[in-house]
């Protein structure tokens, strides 16, 4: 028998998911002869989820189903369960809406399982795959880009970019020797503990940089995962206090580095990705969640604040010197990505850069010294759809005299599609200095119709007279005839319906429809989208 044969428990969790927990449970029995059992582990659904799984346990003997009698509240306490059941030497983790690819558990286990690797953890690529698009979009791929065997984690901090529990394989008794377990009932961003109790123990390590994990994203879905519903401020005082206790446990088990390269995290993720959102909640929720992160940011240091890229740290300064919100269009335009710093551009008395002229404390000198390549570029983009000469106008903002120096000669402007990538219109268009002007302009046609239908994406590369280049997107500006709906006569199409909008973290896209048949297909997305729930 080959030795990895029935070496592996995967447990699948679910509550009250009976259209996707199946699906889930195939992906993990087809990964073959490694995988000893299913563990699946019904969190007292009421939607016939328990009833589907033991249908599916009596025709196949692989599969075990786990009733609990009262739900739990989140993820932590059943995937405990199925860690204390586990009978097979590893266990990895499962969740009802989402699959694990084929070979997934056969190429961690072989990392894992080598003779000269025998390693406690085993982690591979997670894609997120976008529904029902299909879009996927590789989470932390820097730390799967080749094999590699972790003998220590402190010297590898980078691992504390990776919070997500279900993309490893755990040798069960490593896990149960160091009492490693989930945090029990409702717990949300249980994850970020379970990681960091897993650091926290040094296990030796092996990274592949095969797909293991298929994480599905519904945005449309009726009940959306603790991931996408932010918009209530306890989601965000649940994370905070998440990534609180993960900075103890790591800094109690004496890994000082990787405590505060989870701090340095904090502030590149998780403030940045809520900075972008923060103009589309409500009064209420801005002040209290200003309130929270001040709070939260007053008990870093220094160190803490050094180690972050440039981005985070300057939102998280601007945080923390103001009591109440300001600035909130500007601070998500510096939390996108990548990150765009617009005007005003203000100095303090002695020439330095600064936030602004009464935020003087907060300093932007790095800017003087980073590469042209990680400059926070700003360009204003607008559009306006028209029968004819439809004209996409950009303007590049100087920055602190930085462009200047390096000239600025043309743009690439690439128009992609959001779901295949592919590129619809691409077009290189000088860079003119605009006279008594410290910006640049360019201009240029665009036929809406050689674009066709779908979302597309205004991405583009700057290029300067010293042979530097910057990648970028555009800041969609509006006002009166912009960002608004319009149908527009096309010979191509007979009717366009065009939307450019502003998207999530304030860049330039375009949706298009052609005429009857686009109204059609929106439908018939919208009817997918429902479908998917």
């Amino acid at each position: 028998m080959d030795p990895h044969h029935s070496q592996v428990s995967v447990v699948v969790i679910g509550y009250d998911d009976a259209t996707h927990v199946a699906g889930a449970v195939r992906s993990a029995l087809a990964q073959g002869p490694a995988v000893r059992e299913v563990i699946a582990v019904d969190d007292c659904s009421t939607d016939g989820s328990a009833e589907l799984l033991q249908r599916l346990a009596a025709a196949e003997p692989r599969l075990r189903v786990i009733r609990r009698r009262v739900n739990s509240g989140g993820c932590g306490t059943p995937r405990n369960d199925g860690i204390e059941a586990a009978t097979a030497p590893y266990v990895m983790f499962l969740d009802s809406d989402d699959v694990l690819p084929p070979g997934a558990v056969d190429a961690l286990l072989r990392a894992a399982a080598e003779q000269d690797t025998d390693a406690d953890v085993a982690a591979g690529l997670c894609v997120r795959r976008e529904l029902p698009s299909g879009r996927e979009t590789p989470w932390q791929p820097e730390l799967y880009a080749q094999p590699a065997v972790i003998a220590r984690p402190s010297r590898h901090t980078r691992l504390v970019h990776d919070t997500l529990c279900v993309n490893k394989l755990y040798r069960t008794d490593f896990l149960r020797r160091h009492r490693i377990r989930f945090p029990d009932g409702r717990f949300p961003y249980e994850d970020f503990v379970f990681s960091a109790r897993v650091l926290a123990a040094a296990p030796r390590m092996a990274l592949v940089p095969d797909t293991v994990y298929v994480w599905h994203v519904r945005r449309s879905a009726a009940r959306l995962s603790i991931s996408l519903d932010r918009a209530g401020i306890d989601n965000w005082r649940a994370r905070t206090e998440a990534h609180r206790l993960a900075y103890d446990i790591l800094l109690g088990a004496g890994e000082k580095r990787l405590a505060r390269a989870a701090r340095a995290r904090f502030l590149e993720h998780s403030v940045r990705m809520y900075a972008r959102e923060l103009d589309q909640r409500g009064a209420e929720y801005r002040r209290a969640w200003w309130t929270l992160t001040r709070a939260y940011l007053k008990t870093f240091d220094a160190a803490d604040f050094a180690r972050a890229p440039a981005p985070g740290r300057v939102v998280a300064r601007v945080i923390l010197a103001s009591a109440e919100p300001r600035d909130v269009p500007r601070l998500k335009e510096l939390a996108a990505r990548p990150a765009r710093l617009t005007p005003p551009y203000a100095r303090a008395a002695d020439g330095t850069p600064v936030w602004s002229a009464d935020l003087p404390q907060v300093r932007l000198d790095h800017l003087l010294e980073r590469p042209l390549r990680l400059l926070p570029v700003a360009v204003d983009a607008e559009l306006r759809p028209r029968a004819r000469d439809t004209l996409l106008r950009l303007r590049l903002h100087e920055l602190y005299g930085r462009l200047g120096q390096a000239g600025p000669e043309a743009v690439d402007v690439e128009f992609t599609h959001r779901d295949d990538g592919r590129v619809g219109l691409a077009r290189t268009v000088p860079l003119m200095a605009e006279p008594d002007s410290e910006s640049w302009l360019a201009t240029m046609p665009v036929d809406l119709g050689e674009l066709g239908s779908g979302t597309w994406d205004l991405r583009l590369r700057l290029r300067f007279r010293d042979g530097t280049s910057r990648e970028t997107t555009a800041h969609a500006l509006a006002g009166r005839g912009l960002l608004r709906r319009t149908a527009v006569p096309s010979a191509r199409h007979g009717l366009l319906l065009v939307q450019p909008y502003a998207t999530h973290a304030g860049a330039l896209a375009l949706r298009l429809a052609p005429g009857w048949r686009g109204l059609t297909d929106v439908m018939s997305r919208r009817a997918k989208r429902l479908l998917h729930q």
